[in-house]
């Protein structure tokens, strides 16, 4: 029978999403939520090990995120993860008009609710993590009839299929991550937009398409940081950018890298210690 690396992590104090969006740079296949730890799952013949781990997580002490952090590590005989991961995939209401659902759970929508199916297999962005709700939001608040899109590490594609769902008449999904470009496919099949949402593999220097009228990156900011100019020249008059994945701690820099003469800051929203923030070209 198949076995697995498993590493329990417990940390002082505990924040499960600031801890499984490091996690998540590491080779591994899952991460499940316990009441005071998280499972982190890696193959068996995975180079991951106690000490890499450790190794990220000493990066959240020096931010002053975490105080300590203890990383235990098991081998696992195969389960049904299947399984395990179904239970673990809840409907999600991003707002009172925004519900997110998998296609293996009934939800009967009130009145005026807009339902999007997404099925998150390996990829980020079931509408559970603060900073897919804070994009979800804005994509609510900012996207208007006809609009071209641009949706820069996809994941499942939740955020290029709400935005058309909502109105937006096409949109490129794209991610560097093969499992994200097969997720994506077959969540915009799941919502019948495949013939508005695009979804590729690659980055966004990638895109050759110019004057998007609304951006959106969901990542982390160090990469946001780097990938600043080729989201801006990308961005048509008067377009919108929507960027999250950061935390709060992360605004002066993000604010100091985009907003110039070109490109104005013009609102923000948090939850928790997650931000996300808009900008207008």
């Amino acid at each position: 029978m198949k076995t697995y690396k498993e590493f329990t992590i417990t940390a002082e104090p505990f924040n499960p999403e600031i801890l499984s969006s490091i996690l998540w740079e590491l080779d591994i296949t899952g991460i499940n939520e316990e009441v005071n730890c998280l499972k982190v799952f890696a193959e068996i013949d995975s180079k991951i090990n106690p000490e890499k781990i450790s190794g990220l997580l000493e990066k959240l002490k020096i931010e002053k995120l975490l105080f300590n952090f203890n990383v235990e590590e098991n081998i696992l005989e195969e389960k049904n993860w299947n399984k395990e991961w179904e239970e673990s995939i809840n409907i999600i209401e991003v707002s009172d008009n925004l519900i997110i659902r998998p296609s293996f759970r009934e939800y009967n929508p009130k009145p005026g609710q807009l339902v999007i199916t997404i099925d998150p297999k390996m990829s980020f962005g079931t509408g559970e993590h603060p900073t897919t709700k804070l994009m979800l939001n804005f994509i609510e608040k900012y996207v208007k009839p006809g609009m071209k899109v641009l949706d820069v590490g996809s994941g499942t594609g939740v955020l290029a299929i709400a935005a058309v769902k909502l109105g937006a008449g096409f949109a490129i999904a794209i991610d560097n991550d093969e499992w994200c470009l097969d997720n994506g496919k077959e969540n915009s099949k799941l919502n019948s937009v495949s013939d508005k949402v695009e979804t590729r593999l690659g980055i966004v220097h990638d895109i050759p398409e110019k004057k998007f009228d609304l951006i959106l990156a969901n990542i982390q900011k160090n990469v946001l940081l780097k990938i600043s100019g080729e989201l801006t020249k990308r961005i048509s008059k008067n377009g919108i950018l929507i960027l999250s994945g950061l935390l709060e701690s992360d605004e002066e820099d993000i604010k100091r890298q985009y907003q110039n003469s070109y490109l104005k800051m013009i609102d923000k929203n948090q939850l928790s210690e997650w931000i996300s923030v808009v900008f207008r070209n």
